[in-house]
């Protein structure tokens, strides 16, 4: 007995330390967590192979459901817990705040109280070893490599000291986050998969494959493009002085959230991006609901401070769109 717990003993010892030199080799600095790690893993394998067998033949009733559940998922993303709950960007009244509240469930991320959390240090503290995700420890650790990883001590200390008393202090966020992973269960997987199957017709093969993986993983990686490519590519014609850019393709991808140099710039802006800027489905859709007075309280930068910082401190890069005048080159 004694000899056969000796033995288990070394097997978890050698085990351990098989993960921390693979760890030191990937040049991690942070610990992998496995669990998550090998789970994100499995689930990206598993969606591969049963999409490439089931995904096709699908109705084109179920093409299209799958691209309004990624609409509708990301409005949740970028209009909910984005604007809303992370910067204050506007109000909304009880029913668009349900509706957000569904459509944040549907995108199957963390809690409300965790992605705000996230986000408020990433801003507060944003391209540096406090940062969740800094983009200068590599593309990888920004987009998908600080998910597979334990926080640093600098973001766990910073965490704590960021106010989170109007998440805490709501009490529909509350009870959200008391039983998110119910509402994330029935939003993302459970009622996309009865309306795809019972509703549209679908086989559940071809309804898994495009609900519980394309869809559920284009949200996913979409929504990353942000942290990753929008720190990388493009150009900084707000702030060239730090980190965040410009970008058209992340734009098109998350509705207009790649004009990333501006959001960093004015994060209170609900536009995320001025007039005449790429692609944005987001302000245009909250536009909507303040005409008919479910959004209110709209925040944005006026166009003489938008001016006045790009001239100080842009890249250069800005158009100046401004009313009556010829589109021309900041300098």
């Amino acid at each position: 007995m004694d000899t056969d717990k000796k033995n288990n003993e070394i097997h978890t010892v050698s085990l351990s330390e098989l993960f921390q030199s693979f760890e030191k080799s990937l040049g991690f600095k942070n610990k992998i967590k496995w669990n998550i790690a090998i789970l994100i893993i499995l689930y990206h394998v598993l969606g591969i192979y049963w999409s490439y067998k089931y995904a096709f033949p699908a109705k084109w009733q179920t093409l299209a459901f799958t691209l309004a559940m990624y609409m509708f998922a990301g409005f949740g993303l970028t209009a909910g817990v984005h604007k809303v709950w992370s910067h204050r960007a506007f109000k909304v009244n009880l029913p668009l705040h349900l509706i957000l509240l569904a459509a944040y469930a549907s995108a199957g991320q963390n809690s409300i109280y965790q992605w705000v959390l996230d986000h408020r240090v990433h801003h507060k503290y944003s391209d540096t070893e406090a940062d969740p995700h800094n983009a200068n420890r590599g593309l990888f650790f920004s987009h998908i490599g600080w998910l597979l990883t334990k926080k640093n001590e600098l973001v766990l200390s910073r965490g704590k000291q960021i106010d989170m008393s109007d998440i805490t202090d709501d009490p529909l966020l509350r009870f959200f986050n008391k039983y998110f992973t119910y509402f994330k269960l029935l939003f993302c997987y459970i009622l996309p998969f009865y309306i795809n199957v019972y509703i549209l017709g679908e086989t559940w093969q071809c309804t898994i494959a495009w609900q519980w993986f394309i869809r559920f993983l284009s949200v996913f990686h979409t929504e990353l493009t942000v942290n990753s490519l929008a720190h990388t590519f493009g150009t900084r014609p707000y702030n060239k002085e730090i980190v965040p850019t410009q970008n058209k393709f992340v734009s098109l991808l998350t509705f207009g959230e790649g004009t990333h140099n501006f959001h960093h710039a004015f994060p209170y802006d609900y536009r995320s991006g001025e007039q005449f800027d790429y692609f944005n489905l987001t302000r245009l859709t909250i536009d909507f609901f303040s005409k008919i007075g479910w959004a209110y309280d709209l925040k944005a930068a006026t166009p003489a401070m938008i001016k006045s910082m790009s001239q100080r401190l842009g890249d250069g890069t800005r158009i100046d769109r401004s009313p009556n005048v010829e589109p021309e080159k900041v300098n």
